[in-house]
């Protein structure tokens, strides 16, 4: 099994998957070599891979998205680890559901940072929502990424290895200056208290307790922040194409979901029940 997972992780790191997709393929791809231990997987047929799947699904009740990744990591293996056909692993594949992005109101990000009273927690949730970042870009931020000249924020290596800027807001900037005097990170943008990266984890406590504090009944995430960022620049009236550019987003397709979210279009509709009250 090691052997298999290490000539396996090894072409993940060649093809430059992500540390986060790797860790997922590896953990998924462990458990389809558990499953046929007593098989040669390489002389597998579709039919016992689905029923493979099919099973954790009715064992597990495994969401779509899981899924799709553990269908991922199994063709994989088979495309590019053993390089066959792509169309003979032609994996039957779930539909995907179809979920809004949860949001926040503009009042409740303003609640959340006003509640927050320790600086460096403040700056990076304040730079999440403000630059519409994943967490992991937030972690990977150096400090000599933001650019205070151009006012931008120069995200590197990003989702799917792309590179692209964010905006620098002028407030966020001046917190960012009374933040980096007080802990002066050496490399990171921010860093634990050992140094390095900060915790992903961190991240998350930091917002779940400043949305506690600001009685914010939600299960606020960070991926909320960013889905609020969209929100708002687009009931502002910012085009989705440049929306689409921060957010990095490959297919305006993605970007455009926040669209079913947006008040913008909403408000315009008066609801008839109101005609009932005039």
């Amino acid at each position: 099994m090691n052997f298999f997972l290490e000539n396996y992780n090894n072409l993940l790191i060649q093809k430059s998957y992500s540390q986060n997709t790797r860790k997922t393929y590896i953990n998924y791809f462990g458990d389809f070599i558990k499953y046929f231990k007593n098989l040669n997987i390489e002389k597998l047929t579709i039919t016992q891979i689905n029923n493979y799947i099919l099973e954790l699904i009715k064992t597990k009740n495994i969401s779509i998205s899981q899924q799709n990744q553990r269908i991922n990591s199994i063709k994989f293996y088979y495309e590019k680890v053993l390089g066959r056909e792509k169309q003979y692993y032609n994996i039957y594949r779930p539909r995907k559901e179809y979920k809004l992005p949860k949001v926040l109101s503009k009042s409740e990000v303003k609640s959340i940072l006003d509640s927050t009273s320790n600086i460096k927690h403040k700056s990076i949730l304040m730079l999440i929502y403000s630059a519409g970042l994943r967490r992991s870009e937030l972690i990977n931020l150096k400090i000599l990424d933001i650019d205070s000249k151009r006012m931008v924020i120069n995200i590197l290596g990003a989702k799917g290895n792309k590179d692209r800027i964010s905006l620098l807001s002028e407030n966020f900037l001046k917190l960012l200056r009374e933040y980096y005097k007080k802990y002066k990170p050496k490399e990171y943008l921010f860093e634990g208290m050992n140094g390095g990266k900060y915790s992903p984890t961190s991240i998350a406590n930091i917002l779940k307790k400043a949305s506690k504090k600001a009685n914010i009944n939600k299960n606020v995430t960070p991926h909320m922040l960013r889905h609020s960022f969209a929100t708002h620049l687009l009931e502002q009236g910012t085009d989705l194409r440049y929306i689409q550019e921060l957010l990095g987003h490959k297919s305006s397709k993605t970007t455009e979901i926040y669209t079913h979210v947006s008040k913008k279009a909403i408000d315009k509709i008066k609801n008839p029940v109101d005609d009932f009250f005039n």
